[in-house]
């Protein structure tokens, strides 16, 4: 990669401009640039298309999305320490890559970049999941992204593709399948980053569909799966009897037994009861 893009090694980078991942802002570099090209093809052909990327450290990922083809790329980091090392890709790349310095959860990326877009990203820890549960429910559907190819620590990331009956299936499941394609492409140890965490990482790719699987008020069903799911041990009748004083005749309706569990449903079974309860 530093051959394809004339630009130093990412060690080099980072030494030159004492980088030093905090443990705070959620930051581990991945510094091996053949992991973040694979990372970059797994998000599809980039050709023609706007890519935000949320906290792209000393760019590594970034400079793989541009060899790739991304007619350019938006990236949203909130280290200032990063920005220099960030500049010296974007003269690298004129006019293709423009560099935010804020709060991914605060910067409105959709008003900056032109479709199509995609999302890529080494997502911080700290912030990961919230950034992707905003990008699944937006006040409206289709959502300004086309695909989302996302890295979490592993058990996040299962958790996104889990299926009813596992431990790991809940919200961010229901959430993510309801409104996209999602699946795991690529899984990496701790020791591909500086410093290494203590647990496995791996990416997602989502693909949004042009319209929810199910019907449903996206509303309605949010407040459904989280009450199940903040009791999950609890039988269904009782963890949502909180929504509606019919509560078991509403879930009979939906064609689901009252003593059943959360984590048994189907993502069919709670949009039915979303609508029940609309």
């Amino acid at each position: 990669m530093a051959a394809i893009d004339g630009l130093p090694p990412l060690r080099e980078v980072i030494a030159a401009h004492g980088l030093v991942a905090k443990k705070q802002l959620g930051q581990n570099f991945l510094l091996d640039l053949n992991l973040t090209a694979r990372i970059a093809r797994s998000a599809g052909d980039l050709t023609g298309a706007d890519v935000l990327e949320v906290g792209p450290g000393p760019g590594g990922l970034t400079r793989g999305l541009l060899a790739e083809g991304a007619r350019r790329v938006l990236a949203v980091e909130k280290d200032a320490r990063c920005l220099p090392a960030l500049e010296e890709i974007a003269a690298a790349y004129p006019g293709r890559l423009e560099v935010v310095n804020g709060d991914a959860l605060q910067v409105d990326a959709a008003a900056r970049l032109q479709a199509p877009v995609r999302i890529v990203a080494n997502l911080p820890y700290n912030v990961g999941t919230e950034l992707l549960v905003r990008w699944l429910t937006p006040p409206v559907w289709p959502p300004f992204w086309q695909s989302l190819t996302l890295m979490f620590q592993k058990e996040v990331a299962e958790r996104i593709v889990a299926r009813p009956g596992s431990s790991a299936y809940g919200r961010l499941a229901l959430l993510a399948q309801w409104r996209t394609d999602a699946r795991i492409v690529l899984t990496l140890p701790p020791e591909a980053f500086v410093p290494a965490p203590k647990v496995h990482s791996a990416v997602v790719h989502l693909v949004a569909l042009p319209a929810p699987r199910y019907p449903a008020d996206a509303r309605v069903l949010e407040r459904v799966v989280a009450a199940a799911f903040n009791q999950r041990r609890k039988m269904l009748r009782s963890a949502l009897k909180g929504l509606a004083p019919d509560i078991e005749a509403r879930l009979q309706a939906a064609g689901i037994e009252p003593t059943r569990r959360a984590e048994e449903i189907s993502l069919e079974g709670f949009c039915a009861l979303a609508r029940e309860l609309a």
